[in-house]
């Protein structure tokens, strides 16, 4: 970002070195930090829906992970150095270190099957919030979840292996209490969780998004003509069931959405003769609920906010994708903070129309420039500055 922002300071006259401009944009910028925080926070309270996405970064010489959290009206960075449901969890509690046990923790662990004496000992015990990850680990290992014995799952067995275990209870406990943490401070209650279908992403009410799937379809290798001709039929009828998904939105009716559930079983169960294809549209199929979130009564077909697809979130990420490529990334802990911040408010600024060089000039407090509050503000109420 330096970079960036000498160039445009030098090309309106102003006299300035890398390394001032360096320390300008990366010391001393807690308030910035706490601004990109509080956005966050107000979307995640707000929105009917966040798309998320990440890509490739590399901090301090080595490879980690950009997260892009966001919609129309705000977007939120964060580089780590690794990716994991317990990682995006973490960054959903916006700044928060609690674990909390309350009723979607409990759900989150009977939907991950973890084994219900674990939960009997959760729940008899009067401790439901814990301060830190110290405090809720020792907890756990209090009730004995570090020892206890995972227990094979007969249902679970698959070729190659005799027995596949249930998930580590101490990771799924403490992803439920993260969950629950989430939750308690009232972020997702009613929102959709968009994505392109990472594992890691797969909280709360989960959608994926429509494209995707022909996406999958497009990228298969073909050897012969009938196998490219039963992957053009079925990318077909995809891109008009998307049509006709997009038209739905407009016009929404019970009728409609039968139609609409029972054509997607159509084209997801066909069979081809093209086994890579037929297997890609049985795998496509179990993911039927995810693919049509558009559908579920809870969600309002009409609000236009809810996408189907996550260009959005793509877009957004686009410029970190190319400074990867033309940057070795950042080197300090307050650099690589400082930059996710101040990109996010950028991109915040432009979806909310605000001016970037007056958000900047408001910021420091510039002679003459206007002034704008607080950007989670225009986030939370869903308002642009005139």
């Amino acid at each position: 970002m330096s970079r960036f922002w000498f160039r445009t300071l030098r090309s309106v006259g102003v006299s300035i070195s890398k390394r001032q401009l360096q320390r300008l944009l990366t010391d001393k910028q807690d308030d910035v930090i706490i601004e990109a925080q509080a956005v966050l926070r107000a979307g995640l309270e707000t929105s009917p829906f966040v798309s998320v996405d990440d890509t490739g970064a590399r901090h301090a010489g080595k490879n980690g992970f950009c997260a892009r959290i966001g919609n129309d009206w705000f977007t939120w960075f964060d580089t780590r150095r690794s990716k994991s449901r317990l990682k995006f969890l973490d960054l959903l509690r916006a700044g928060h270190t609690d674990y909390v046990l309350d009723d979607p923790a409990y759900r989150y662990m009977r939907k991950h099957s973890l084994p219900a004496t674990l939960i009997a000992r959760l729940a008899a015990e009067p401790e439901t919030r814990f301060a830190d990850r110290a405090t809720w680990l020792a907890y756990l290992d209090w009730l004995g979840f570090a020892a206890a014995a995972v227990t094979p799952d007969p249902a679970d067995r698959f070729a190659g292996h005799r027995f596949a275990s249930r998930p580590d209870p101490v990771r799924v406990a403490t992803e439920a209490a993260l969950w629950g943490s989430v939750q308690s401070h009232e972020y997702l209650r009613d929102a959709v969780v968009l994505s392109d279908d990472a594992g890691q992403f797969d909280i709360g009410r989960h959608a994926l998004r429509r494209v995707h799937a022909e996406r999958l379809v497009h990228k298969l290798d073909t050897f012969n003509d009938p196998q490219r001709a039963a992957q053009k039929q079925v990318r077909g009828l995809i891109w008009k069931f998307y049509a006709s998904l997009k038209a739905y939105r407009l016009n929404p009716g019970k009728r409609r959405t039968s139609v609409l559930w029972a054509r997607f079983d159509r084209i997801f169960r066909r069979l081809t003769g093209f086994t890579t294809l037929d297997r890609l549209l049985a795998r496509l199929h179990a993911d039927k609920a995810e693919l049509l979130a558009v559908l579920d009564p809870r969600v309002k077909p009409r609000d236009p906010e809810i996408p189907l697809h996550t260009n959005r979130a793509e877009n957004d990420i686009r410029c970190c994708v190319a400074r990867r490529k033309v940057s070795a990334g950042t080197r300090s802990e307050a650099g690589r903070d400082s930059r996710d911040a101040f990109l996010g408010l950028t991109k915040t600024c432009d979806k909310l129309g605000i001016p970037v060089w007056d958000y900047l000039g408001s910021r420091f407090k510039v002679a003459g420039h206007v002034m704008i509050e607080a950007l989670d503000h225009y986030v939370r109420g869903r308002i642009r500055p005139t």
